[in-house]
């Protein structure tokens, strides 16, 4: 775990009414919106007898435990024990440990490590969000990876042509030019120009004349983000990833896939399908990496040209993990 983070966790839309489950890093933590709207997140675990709190049921502004209707607040705060004759006293340790929380661009935030911090750590930019030219869909893929070997494949350009021929990636083109690398305090980008395969399906449609090397742009935000921006001959085509480590050896990937073409509903189907064809591909490769999480050490792994971005995020995951924020 990197502290001092905000982690993209969930789809805002996917938090309603009634209590939502979450397993973070094989933390088992629940989310619950108050009366108003207001996120909450709490530990799963009642300190009474240990019941898992999403399993109970919101009302007004708190959750109410399944087991004993124990009620505690936002804060966290036991407020109400039914059983309790009238003036009987709640015990100071009837209090369950809170996440800072917060919704932006889509997505719901968790913050891990010194919560006073959280105030002052900005949460990522997802800047695509509610551009009424882009159409939009969104979707999870759940596999059994580390999410640091999910968010490496994501940054890997010289993957495409082995990997994905036949969807993009040209196994005649495989040689990747010079990465140039744009760095800000917390993540990196590289641009090249990548030969791919002449489109198929209803891409194809789109395609007038030979295919020419694609402006290809991808890159991490720490502590679980990767993009991927295709300059198409056509369009624009970018996805955001949020790689939820649900714990040591499994994770969702969690999207958002936009595209300036086809922006009808009626090209929803085969965007998802394309998306979730990428993921199925990589699937074999990355499950069977080992070990299963990123090696600590530089000498387990050899480098050449084309590793730069990744490299660029063990030195930035490094850093995080040996500093302070």
């Amino acid at each position: 775990m990197l502290n001092n983070f905000w982690y993209a966790v969930e789809f805002s839309q996917e938090i309603g009414a009634q209590p939502t489950l979450l397993r973070l890093f094989d933390r088992p933590i629940v989310l619950f919106r108050d009366s108003s709207g207001l996120l909450h997140a709490l530990d799963n675990v009642c300190p009474h007898r240990g019941a898992a709190l999403a399993q109970g049921k919101v009302e007004g502004d708190c959750l109410v435990c399944p087991y004993h209707g124990w009620q505690f607040d936002g804060d966290g705060t036991c407020v109400k024990i039914p059983a309790n004759l009238p003036g009987a006293s709640i015990p100071k340790r009837a209090i369950v440990q809170t996440y800072p929380i917060r919704e932006k661009d889509g997505w719901v935030w968790l913050f891990f490590g010194d919560s006073a911090r959280s105030e002052t750590v900005a949460i990522p930019d997802v800047p695509l969000v509610g551009d009424e030219t882009l159409r939009s869909i969104q979707g999870d893929f759940s596999w059994r990876v580390n999410y640091e070997r999910a968010m490496d494949n994501g940054l890997d350009f010289a993957h495409a042509p082995f990997v994905h021929a036949g969807a993009f990636g040209n196994p005649d083109e495989p040689q990747v030019e010079a990465l140039e690398i744009t760095t800000d305090p917390w993540g990196a980008q590289a641009t090249v120009m990548l030969k791919a395969n002449s489109p198929k399906g209803i891409w194809k449609l789109l395609m007038r004349q030979k295919p020419e090397p694609v402006k290809t742009r991808t890159g991490f935000m720490l502590p679980n983000l990767t993009f991927l921006e295709v300059s198409l001959p056509f369009g624009r085509l970018v996805i955001w990833t949020a790689h939820v480590p649900i714990d040591a050896t499994t994770t969702v990937s969690k999207w958002m896939n936009f595209r300036s073409f086809f922006t009808g509903a009626w090209a929803d189907g085969d965007a998802r399908k394309r998306t979730l064809k990428i993921f199925e591909q990589d699937r074999p490769i990355v499950e069977g990496q080992r070990p299963q999480a990123l090696p600590q050490s530089y000498d387990q792994e050899i480098f050449v040209a084309a590793d730069a971005l990744q490299v660029k995020f063990r030195e930035m995951r490094d850093r995080a993990l040996g500093t302070d924020q």
